[in-house]
């Protein structure tokens, strides 16, 4: 699958800096273009063509909420996470009323970013698959908690989806070694702790071993090995 292409509207370049990092650990994205006002946002739109887009509200030539109307005639098609430190209720149901996908309020929490863009990972590659359209699929595009109702409906615990501990388990088995949770969470763009949640369910139920490791400093590790 190609690459989703993202772009970032904020105008302190620190904080765009910052979401750049967090979104490199994704392997699915690639982050195509940054700007610091509405002007350049629409040029990056135009000549990037990005699937996704973060979002700020205050920008020194425009709100990034009077973005939306414009984005949504010239666009249509690129998804929009909002990340700013605007809570005014208005700005929360423009950002509805224009779909967008996510709306987080600064400060981000690492952990709660992770989650909004894996999300939309999913989705996005729902959307490029060749799935029979039924009322599964599109439950899982439109249904609330909707990764959590497919994993049930394959019989996975709460917590635990389909598509995330697909990835678990080709990181396990295309390094072939032990690797630990954070190391595995680096290979699927995702926290230590959910990489963690899903190689524990693995070893739960038997499709991986965990034994503890003792580094150079005598520091124990736990590692995780394919069965």
């Amino acid at each position: 699958m190609n690459r989703i292409k993202a772009a970032i509207a904020e105008d302190d370049f620190r904080v765009a800096d910052i979401h750049e990092k967090f979104l490199k650990k994704f392997k699915e994205i690639e982050v195509v273009g940054k700007s610091l006002n509405g002007e350049q946002t629409l040029q990056i739109l135009s000549e990037e063509t990005p699937d996704l887009l973060i979002l700020d509200v205050y920008m020194p030539d425009m709100l990034g909420s009077d973005l939306l109307p414009i984005i949504r005639e010239r666009f249509p098609k690129v998804g929009i996470i909002m990340i700013t430190a605007a809570t005014d209720r208005a700005f929360i149901e423009k950002a509805l009323g224009y779909g967008v996908e996510h709306y987080l309020i600064k400060p981000v929490n690492r952990e709660r970013f992770d989650e909004v863009i894996l999300e939309y990972i999913k989705k996005h590659s729902l959307l490029n698959t060749r799935h029979e359209v039924d009322q599964n699929y599109v439950d899982l595009l439109f249904g609330n908690n909707k990764m959590e109702k497919a994993g049930k409906g394959l019989g996975l615990p709460k917590g635990i989806d389909e598509i995330t501990l697909g990835k678990v388990k080709n990181a396990l088995r295309v390094k072939n070694q032990g690797l630990s949770a954070e190391e595995v969470g680096n290979e699927i763009g995702a926290s230590r702790i959910t990489a963690r949640r899903y190689l524990e369910y693995l070893s739960s139920i038997k499709e991986a071993k965990a034994e503890v490791v003792y580094g150079i400093v005598g520091r124990p590790e736990r590692k995780y090995y394919p069965v």
